[in-house]
């Protein structure tokens, strides 16, 4: 099996996980909402992309002149349907519509004419000669770069300079595999408009395997990886909001009648203290914050770092880590006991409990209640 070959295995074989994919998600995910919608049609017509692509190098285009000379541009429309699922993903859907009128009636266009040109080929050019319309496929695809390019380039300022925009997304995001993908994209847009120019020169197809390798491998990625970061920050939004709006509670660690059983040996003024340390994190809901420090708290309290450590470790029974992640697992508990959050992931739950990725969440849980996060969701 040559390179070749190769390439085209992972193109019918991307295609194939493409449609595969877009099943998945129309039947099976939960929340099925315009971003899903919008990156499900980047996946298809990356796919409808691809697969023509395919059929045209294995010769499996019917002899028809008409349907053996309609290639449709479906690339055209990757980049406006990427833009608008950026938008939806970063809230700012009003940014996207202009953009998706204007791919839609370009087109239109082109497919108008497309027919019409090789109407005109099929019945009024002798011997149905069809250099006219390589011709006119030639500059098509030129034009199309450079709208496509144009999207790219308005998709990429978006998610790395309008960070007046995005900002309220950048608090459940960091959206790095955005900002990754805009990095792969535009070594795909230079393979392409490489494979254009070479392809203008001496009519070579070589060139664009680069790009179809490329894009069988940008399928994978921005499909699996789109729809799993966007069910998180949807999962994070609802369960942000409902944590704020006081939907889950969370029970003090912290017992008034160890406190009272404890005044002869302890200070009593400690004690206060303490509980004073307890209630400004609890009810201020500080232990949600993945970045809390010790440092900050004891400065907002008015209190040396090393006597806010000792009020800690004497009366929580933990050190200030270990104090803050009880917390965090307690409220993670009440959400993984409550139905109305059954169907939501893992990460988000943890994210929003305030730890910073899933591999901590399940340590300090299992640490705290001896099973893993699944485990107590299955058994409350």
């Amino acid at each position: 099996m040559n390179l070749v070959s190769v390439i085209n295995f992972f193109l019918i074989a991307g295609v194939v996980q493409g449609f595969t994919f877009i099943l998945i998600t129309i039947f099976v995910k939960k929340k099925f909402q315009k971003a899903i919608v919008f990156l499900n049609l980047v996946v298809f017509f990356i796919s409808l992309n691809n697969l023509q692509a395919w059929l045209i190098e294995y010769d499996f285009i019917p002899s028809n002149f008409f349907i053996s000379k309609l290639q449709l541009p479906w690339y055209l429309l990757i980049f406006p349907m990427f833009y608008a699922f950026s938008t939806h993903f970063l809230r700012i859907e009003k940014e996207v519509n202009y953009f998706l009128k204007l791919t839609l009636l370009v087109f239109v266009f082109e497919l108008i004419l497309r027919l019409s040109l090789i109407s005109a080929v099929y019945y009024y050019v002798p011997n149905r000669n069809d250099a006219l319309i390589k011709k006119y496929e030639n500059f098509e695809e030129i034009f199309n770069v450079l709208f496509c390019l144009f999207i790219f380039f308005k998709a990429s300022i978006l998610i790395f300079k309008k960070n007046d925009l995005v900002s309220p997304i950048l608090a459940y995001d960091n959206l790095n595999w955005l900002k990754w993908f805009i990095r792969f994209g535009s070594v795909l847009m230079i393979l392409w408009i490489v494979a254009v120019i070479i392809s203008n020169i001496n009519g070579s197809m070589i060139a664009y395997y680069p790009l179809r390798l490329g894009d069988s491998i940008l399928l994978y990625w921005i499909a699996y990886q789109g729809v799993y970061k966007y069910n998180v920050v949807q999962d994070r939004i609802f369960l942000r909001n409902s944590i704020e709006a006081g939907g889950v509670l969370i029970f003090p660690k912290f017992d008034d009648e160890f406190a009272e059983g404890q005044t002869n040996s302890r200070n009593k003024k400690h004690i206060k203290e303490y509980e004073v340390i307890e209630k400004y994190i609890i009810e201020s809901k500080y232990y949600l914050d993945p970045l809390l420090s010790m440092e900050k708290l004891s400065y907002e309290l008015g209190m040396s770092k090393s006597h806010f450590s000792k009020l800690i470790n004497s009366y929580s029974n933990y050190n200030f880590s270990d104090f803050i992640n009880s917390l965090r697992v307690e409220q993670a508990k009440e959400i993984l006991s409550n139905d109305e959050f059954a169907s939501y992931t893992m990460v988000a739950i943890g994210l929003e409990c305030g730890f910073n990725s899933k591999s901590t969440f399940y340590s300090a849980f299992k640490k705290f209640t001896s099973e893993t996060p699944s485990s107590y969701r299955e058994k409350h």
